[in-house]
């Protein structure tokens, strides 16, 4: 029942205070719900129930006096059992206590309402608490709640908080429902809090962890589940809540790189260096971020950063500590440099370190590949294959291919061919292109595997349609297997596709004349020597 003002409890007025009304926002500005809260503590962290918080943009409260409040970001949130945690912002907040015991049944409780009048708590009985999760009570209580009391306290007699407010099974029932406040309260963020459900299905942001490891892996995990707008901010959350954390500064720089402000990105690089102790993981983050820049961008000059930056910062990160990565990230910079014999050195000492393995193999192919060694460059090519056994798996995808390009330009066709076809083998379901089967013709063809390059480059065609030079390959490989008639359709076809493809008149011509039709073959000969087509003079003089 409702009590009287000379049967309240000498705590009511204070305790009012830190009862509010929640109202909730959609992404145009217009009201989604609403509900009550209340404050647990003086930082202004608040529980209420969760409903009016999914798929809500925005968030305030109206604390008793009628001051209105922003949600700042969500600590906690249970679908389940239709409960929130959440931070506002805000001066001079005014607390309820946490009751540290499970109440009694039988005990006098008190329903406090939001108001900004006088308070007026409804009184109760507790008749039932059933323990939930081995430590919260759930109570059943003996009171007619307002249909607006959702999310409002549930006091003992020493005016402590035991319970949130919940919704009554029906409307006007006598018997009402609270969960235990302390398990709301005790709901805290951690590094995986981003995979929480009912925190996805807000809009309103999550807060960061008070411990620095968790919040950085928060961090980690958000740069691949938030958009960039989202990670932006959490990233300035980060600095904000941990100012002598490098990793906050360094993050920051990646994403004004990715901007193409490089200048803000440098600013935040330093800041990086200067708070870091020890300072190395911050010079080769800094030496990486120049060196994707100057790979990735090197159409943008900034004339602060360059190569010779890269390879100084990294030298000094190594110097500090000489760890595998940083002289991975050295002889990377080497290779950009051309500075093969620097890079290929590095990528021998790298191959003695635990980062031994199928990359490392690669990069020391290239080196050799740029100095001119086959023989050297064919052998890595074979051991980054062999860190992989049969049946492949994908990650060996990338090397299989790169060995059979190596092995296409060396002249070792067929063995081109069989690695290609392992790599479609594990690529197939990814969806080749028209360009790998045009590649495969060439080695195939090199090999003289006439019907599979056949096969191929008709595969290429279908794929791509519209390019004239696959259909000039078609017509190549028809002719050369005795397919005159079809050779001509091919012909005719990439000629009308590109009608300066001097490629096109030439087979048309050959194989017009293959099939005895010189009348017609020889014009389109000359048409193709007409545009510069090397190859005509020899076949005018065959059929003339």
């Amino acid at each position: 029942m409702v009590t009287s003002m000379s049967a309240q409890p000498g705590w009511t007025s204070k305790a009012a205070k830190a009862v509010f009304t929640l109202k909730t926002f959609k992404a145009d500005g217009s009201l989604l719900g609403s509900s009550n809260g209340f404050f647990i503590n003086e930082n202004g962290d608040a529980i209420s129930s969760y409903a009016p918080f999914a798929g809500a943009s925005r968030a305030v409260i109206i604390d008793a006096s009628g001051k209105e409040m922003p949600v700042e970001y969500m600590i906690g949130a249970n679908d389940m059992y239709d409960v929130a945690k959440f931070r506002v912002t805000g001066k001079k907040i005014q607390a309820l206590t946490m009751a540290s015991t499970t109440a009694r049944t039988g005990a006098q409780v008190w329903m406090l309402p939001y108001t900004v009048k006088k308070p007026a708590p409804i009184s109760g009985q507790l008749s039932k608490a059933e323990t939930f999760q081995d430590a919260y009570a759930y109570y059943t209580v003996r009171m007619q709640m307002a249909d607006n009391a959702v999310g409002c306290p549930l006091l003992n007699d020493n005016g402590e908080v035991i319970g949130l407010m919940q919704q009554q099974a029906r409307v006007g029932d006598t018997l009402s429902y609270a969960i235990s406040a302390r398990f709301v309260a005790d709901m805290v963020i951690n590094g995986f809090s981003l995979n929480n459900s009912a925190l996805k299905n807000t809009l309103i942001k999550t807060g960061l962890p008070n411990q620095q490891d968790q919040a950085l892996l928060m961090m980690y995990m958000a740069n691949t589940t938030l958009d960039s707008i989202g990670f932006a901010h959490m990233v300035d959350d980060y600095i904000m809540k941990f100012p002598q954390s490098e990793e906050g500064y360094i993050n920051r720089a990646q994403l004004a790189a990715n901007r193409n402000d490089f200048a803000a990105a440098t600013r935040d690089m330093q800041q990086a260096i200067s708070v870091s102790n020890p300072k190395d993981n911050a010079h080769y983050a800094y030496s990486r971020i120049i060196y994707q820049k100057e790979i990735v961008k090197h159409d943008l000059p900034f004339a602060e950063w360059n190569l010779d930056l890269a390879a100084e910062e990294a030298k000094m990160a190594y110097d500090i500590n000489p760890m595998p990565a940083y002289r991975h990230l050295q002889a990377q910079i080497w290779f950009a440099q051309k500075k093969y014999d620097e890079a290929l050195q590095a990528y021998q000492e790298l191959q003695n370190t635990d980062m031994r393995g199928a990359e490392i193999y690669y990069e020391t192919a290239r080196c050799y590949e740029m100095k001119q060694d086959t023989t050297a460059m064919l052998a890595l090519l074979d051991s980054a294959v062999n860190v992989h056994s049969k049946p492949y798996l994908k990650e060996a995808a990338p090397y299989l291919w790169a060995r059979a390009i190596a092995r296409m330009s060396a002249g070792k066709h067929r063995l081109a061919v069989q690695d290609m076809n392992e790599y479609e083998k594990l690529m197939s379901s990814a969806g080749l292109t028209a360009e790998f089967y045009y590649i495969r013709e060439q080695a195939e063809m090199g090999g003289r595997l006439f019907q599979q390059a056949l096969n191929d480059i008709r595969k290429a065609t279908e794929l791509a349609p519209r390019e004239a030079v696959y259909f000039a390959e078609r017509a190549s490989v028809e002719s050369r297997v005795g397919m005159h008639a079809e050779a001509e359709q091919s012909a005719r076809e990439c000629i009308r596709l590109d009608a300066n493809s001097s490629d096109g008149y030439l087979l048309l011509g050959l194989a017009l004349c293959q099939q005895g039709k010189k009348t017609e073959g020889l014009p389109q000969l000359q048409k193709a020597k007409e545009l510069g087509n090397p190859q005509a003079d020899a076949i005018i003089a065959r059929f003339q």
